[in-house]
């Protein structure tokens, strides 16, 4: 199956101009031939919005802003994954929404908030296990600093996980290059699985992205990257066939039950 991941310059606040984006990609994405597309976390926002914007766009999971993901994932004939304030009842969630435009959606809430930014608008998630099958493959999300912590990777690899897509905000620095750089191939080799990570690029009135959006395979290596500036939409083919010599070699998942 061939994925498409969009590396992107989100509007803060303009949530109409950023699904209008969303939606080329989807174009470019579909004509390429991929059937899934992967968006940043809080895209649809923009990460930077603030408070007031982020409370002002959130949207229910059955409302306006993920009806108009499905209505791109129809008329594309593709899925997206895709970063969304969703509000329930006075709360305010984190949380990335899949969805196929056919009757499957899905919504993942994400678990490990990062700052005091975070913290003063969005209520954690409980960690959980939400996966869905595209195209044979069984995918699961993450979103941004949850990849961060070991045991999410895992636990969606032991649930059966394939592919684990992580629309992220990654910042610029020090920390970001690394965890870019070396921790997403890390979570892939780990847990044999793929890992689709999909950062922001260029800055806010508030943050300045780290870019260097990558899918990584199970054995560890790149299947693509980003650089650290400007919009990039990234394709790879995701084959889990091709690493069977990679899990005979790697058995982490098989070996964790076993005695020391």
């Amino acid at each position: 199956m061939r994925i498409a991941a969009l590396q992107m310059h989100a509007i803060a606040g303009d949530g109409e101009a950023n699904l209008q984006r969303i939606a080329a990609a989807a174009v470019d994405a579909a004509s390429a031939g991929a059937k899934l597309l992967i968006v940043p976390e809080l895209a649809v926002t923009g990460y930077g919005a603030g408070e007031d914007a982020l409370t002002r766009l959130a949207s229910p999971a059955t409302g306006d802003v993920p009806a108009r993901l499905s209505a791109i994932a129809k008329d594309n004939k593709l899925a997206v994954v895709a970063g969304f304030a969703e509000q329930e009842g006075t709360l305010i969630y984190n949380s990335a929404l899949f969805t196929d435009g056919i009757g499957t959606n899905a919504v993942y809430r994400k678990s490990h908030l990062y700052g005091d930014y975070e913290r003063n608008v969005f209520r954690p998630g409980v960690p959980a296990s939400v996966l869905v099958e595209l195209g044979g493959i069984r995918l699961g999300m993450l979103i941004c600093y949850d990849v961060e912590f070991p045991e999410n990777v895992r636990r969606l690899a032991l649930a059966g996980a394939d592919l684990v897509v992580v629309p992220t905000a990654l910042p610029k620095g020090s920390s970001g290059t690394f965890i870019a750089s070396h921790m997403i191939q890390v979570r892939a080799f780990e847990n044999q699985v793929f890992v689709a990570y999909v950062d922001h690029c260029g800055a806010d009135d508030r943050f300045t992205y780290a870019g260097f959006s990558r899918i990584a395979a199970p054995d560890g290596m790149l299947l693509a990257e980003a650089p650290a500036e400007g919009e990039t939409l990234l394709f790879a083919e995701i084959r889990p066939e091709d690493y069977a010599k990679s899990r005979t070699e790697n058995t982490y998942l098989a070996d964790l039950g076993r005695p020391a």
